[in-house]
């Protein structure tokens, strides 16, 4: 189990250059290399769906409301 998650075993295969060069990236092993890239697809679809929110969502409060707690 990994982090509170079922973990699935599988088999890939993969360019080895590719590989070489994402975990040269990670400074890590190959499975978490692995994993890293898709946490990366995993959250470039949810990205994706809050930018086709854009301009669909409209807030209560205004700006300046909102940076006057920041002082």
């Amino acid at each position: 189990m990994v982090a509170g998650m079922a973990a699935k075993k599988i088999t890939i295969h993969v360019d080895g250059t590719l590989l070489r060069r994402a975990q040269r990236c990670t400074g890590e092993g190959v499975t978490a290399t692995i994993r890293r890239g898709l946490e990366l697809v995993a959250a470039g679809e949810a990205y994706d769906r809050l930018r086709a929110l854009r301009g669909k969502v409209s807030f209560s409060v205004d700006l300046k409301t909102l940076r006057a707690d920041r002082r």
